[in-house]
């Protein structure tokens, strides 16, 4: 497809926009490409990547390659996506240290509303379906409550959690973020990413080394990942759709407990700088949280993200029209 430079701008802007849902947990990246009428090319170009395109690089050039792969679609959008998380997470990591309830409490709003906006795609409610709604539920709230299976900020566990999270960038409904949050690894990758603007704005080498070295590892398990499950989801989204979504609805259903603004900890560990930081928390009642509870602006702050997702849908909706 021939694009023209407003076309690529274009496209640049649905990349940041993309980017910035993607840092939200509640948001979806591929509901953004959905909306914004991409959603299509971007499943067909990553799953048409592969070791060919050395074959026609060595036998036509580059410059063959790189169209018959739509890599300059790719490219765009990729920068795009980069910038505006590398833009946003600095901005998500202030907002968690210093505002935790209320920016809890917008994400547990994002949650419940993408928890009806996949619910209502389900077409038609079979036996199947509710299996996989329950069991889904059931899983996420387990691994909510069960204590992590390792340090978020371990080289395994990186590569893990990107092998992972990247599902979430090709299917509609839930966000890379989300998956992050469900790991108990969101804190630590958003941690990364403002490590290393920090480190490129004072010149800090130390810090920039150490955090793009954990960036490296975190994108090689997302490679590793689009390519083992893109052929699978995109099959899965196309021959059982329902039973796709249900599964989606039940992951965000069960992990509700994990974005519970008001949390008492059980347990803290020591990370990789030598800071204490949470390690086992569980959900209380804003009665029974040691603090300024903060109710009405956390009520507030979860309405607007609800309304954050009702927006993307009324969007949607007319885009489809």
């Amino acid at each position: 497809m021939k694009r023209s430079v407003l076309n690529y701008t274009a496209l640049w802007l649905k990349g940041m926009a993309m980017g910035a849902a993607d840092v939200v947990p509640g948001v979806s990246g591929g509901t953004i490409a959905f909306i914004s009428g991409i959603y299509e090319e971007l499943i067909e170009t990553i799953h048409k990547i592969d070791l060919g395109f050395f074959k026609i690089w060595k036998e036509k050039g580059i410059v063959k390659a790189w169209h018959h792969y739509n890599l300059s679609f790719l490219a765009v959008l990729l920068s795009g996506i980069f910038i505006s998380i590398l833009t946003f997470a600095n901005l998500i990591s202030w907002l968690l240290h210093d505002y935790p309830i209320l920016i809890w409490a917008f994400f547990f709003g994002l949650v419940v509303a993408s928890i009806v906006f996949v619910g209502q795609q389900i077409t038609r409610w079979s036996v199947p379906a509710i299996v996989a709604l329950a069991l889904a539920s059931a899983f996420s709230y387990w691994i909510t409550v069960t204590e992590p299976i390792g340090s978020p900020d371990s080289a395994w566990f990186l590569f893990f959690a990107g092998f992972i999270a990247i599902i979430a960038m090709i299917l509609p409904g839930i966000s890379g973020a989300f998956i992050l949050l469900l790991l108990g690894a969101y804190k630590t990758v958003i941690g990364i990413i403002t490590q290393l603007i920090e480190g490129v704005t004072t010149l800090n080498s130390d810090a920039i080394l150490d955090a793009l070295g954990k960036v490296i590892i975190f994108g090689l398990g997302a490679v590793v990942g689009i390519k083992v499950f893109s052929g699978t989801l995109n099959w899965m989204f196309k021959h059982h759709k329902n039973i796709t979504l249900a599964l989606l609805t039940g992951f965000m259903v069960g992990a509700l407990n994990k974005i519970w603004p008001w949390k008492e900890v059980i347990r803290y560990t020591t990370n990789s700088d030598g800071k204490q930081v949470p390690f086992v928390e569980k959900s209380i009642l804003p009665s029974n949280f040691d603090g300024d509870t903060q109710l009405l602006s956390a009520i507030f702050a979860a309405i607007i993200g609800f309304l954050v997702i009702f927006v993307l849908e009324r969007l949607g909706s007319r885009k489809a029209q």
